[in-house]
């Protein structure tokens, strides 16, 4: 007969937590390609933080909970003077590096920003450095930070290659929140039982909902999501280097654990998954390879899935410029994702809602002929109706070869096209991008821009001179992976 008792009987941990501990403990780098690409993620990903400090909303964030806290070897945050305890350093820097949607993109059944993961590997290695100096020891150098990238990518792009969260309303900052536990508990000493444990409670943790990101509901707490995120690993990495219990069963535990809580259905029609697919499924083990394959944003701060429709609207925009008062409609076809997150009409609220519009951001470029960053300002959107004119003008049409190509693992293309159509019968010709220029398949054209934006970023932060200097230190990857991580610090803070 049934018995009314719980077996109590404590798992192993879940496979799952098992084979990201031992990846981030066991797993050697050797793919030159991903420290090279992991080189250029980590100059790209300061240079959206140093110009995201332009911007008010995003700089009010930054700084002490309480004001005047003295932190003994305390964690620089980048472009600032603050001096932080690495659980606020986190915050701030993943917060700086994520506010203006501009720095490296994941696409696959799940999307994520990887290099978000930089807040909390960043803070906890430079306050690591600090304090080894101050006790006679040897400081940690920068290539334990670009390793710790790479492995951090992996684990958060490889969960995200056959696994979406989305389709059962979680934000992919999740994933931020496991990959960056992970590699800071590394980082800060833990062993192996008390990694096994810092990831189990990223697992358990309450986990962020996506309706900040959509409509009705989209705002600038997605500019600030991922920093809460790395943050968060870092005190779990904390609470489990105290010894603190895990969880072993966090993933598979029946009725209480995050597969049957959590993964079980989806977020539209509630239907109930059969438990073999509430787990994870995977494509390959953990390597270097989201690394290898990071997309990253160079030309315009928009949500990914619209980058190569803003490269279209760019190239139409010498033909319409002068006739935009005479377009009839503009045609825009593009993949299920694209339409699932960010295509939407009526009122756009704040800066937040507009960089997650795709017919915003096509129609800024058609107008303006680019894209920046005070383009989602009220006061722009403002000061330009032409950019909602346009908008009620567009139909969005899914093209079923772009949603496949999307999803293939040999393509990750991200394909839009636009065309326009005139009052008097005349039409511009289809301009189709299927690769954004941050894409592996454009690194050749990507990498010199990506460059450029760095410098370009640095100098809205630094004098000059100084913008020089940190240029000549970040260019050299040889030179940069030798050098202590405090040091390296040194040259960014004010």
């Amino acid at each position: 007969m049934p018995s009314n008792t719980d077996q109590n009987l404590r798992p192993d941990y879940d496979p799952e937590i098992q084979a990201i501990v031992d990846y981030v403990r066991d797993y050697q780098v050797v793919a030159e390609e991903a420290w090279q690409t992991a080189h250029y993620c980590l100059l790209d990903t300061l240079g959206c933080g140093f110009l995201a400090l332009r911007f008010p909303e995003c700089s009010k964030h930054l700084g002490p909970i309480v004001e005047g806290t003295v932190v003994p070897h305390g964690a620089r945050v980048p472009g600032t003077p603050y001096r932080l305890d690495p659980v606020k350093a986190a915050w701030d820097i993943g917060c700086m590096v994520r506010w203006l949607d501009y720095n490296d993109t994941w696409l696959a059944a799940e999307w994520g920003h990887p290099s978000d993961n930089l807040g909390g590997i960043l803070a906890v290695a430079d306050h690591l450095s600090q304090k080894r100096v101050a006790e006679g020891m040897p400081p940690l150098t920068m290539d334990v930070v670009l390793e710790s990238m790479i492995k951090a990518h992996e684990i958060q792009g490889v969960l995200a290659l056959d696994n979406s969260f989305n389709r059962v309303g979680l934000d992919h900052v999740l994933l931020v929140k496991v990959a960056s536990t992970a590699v800071v508990a590394h980082l800060m000493g833990a062993n192996r039982e008390q990694m096994l444990s810092a990831v189990s409670h990223a697992w358990v943790d309450g986990q962020a909902l996506r309706t900040y990101r959509h409509a009705p509901n989209a705002g600038s707490r997605k500019s600030w999501a991922a920093g809460d995120a790395t943050s968060r690993a870092v005190r779990l990495a904390d609470i489990a280097l105290r010894d603190e219990m895990g969880i072993p069963g966090a993933l598979t535990a029946p009725q209480w654990g995050f597969y049957d809580v959590l993964f079980s259905k989806t977020n539209k029609d509630q239907v109930i998954k059969p438990p073999e697919k509430r787990q994870f499924s995977f494509q390959r083990d953990y390597g270097s390879y989201v690394m290898e394959n990071i997309l990253f944003k160079i030309r315009f701060p928009a949500e990914f899935h619209a980058q190569t429709a803003c490269e279209a609207a760019v190239l139409l925009y010498p033909e319409v410029k002068d006739r935009l008062d005479d377009i009839e409609r503009i045609e825009v076809t593009t993949h299920e994702s694209a339409i699932r997150i960010i295509s939407k009409e009526g009122p756009l609220a704040n800066p937040a809602d507009r960089d997650h519009c795709l017919q915003y951001m096509i129609a800024v470029p058609l107008i303006m002929g680019n894209l920046r960053a005070e383009h989602y300002e009220d006061t722009f959107h403002v000061d330009n109706p032409m950019i909602d004119t346009l908008r009620e003008k567009m139909q969005i049409i899914e093209s079923p070869a772009y949603t496949s190509d999307y999803l293939d693992p040999a393509k990750r293309s991200i394909a839009n096209a636009v065309q326009v159509f005139f009052n008097d019968g005349a039409q511009t010709e289809i301009v189709t991008v299927e690769y954004p220029i941050g894409h592996r398949r454009r690194r050749e054209e990507g990498i010199p821009a990506l460059i450029d934006k760095f410098h370009q970023n640095v100098l809205t932060c630094f004098p000059p001179t100084r913008a020089e200097r940190i240029l000549d230190t970040c260019k050299n990857r040889e030179t940069l992976t030798s050098m202590p991580v405090h040091e390296f610090i040194n040259a960014l803070v004010l």
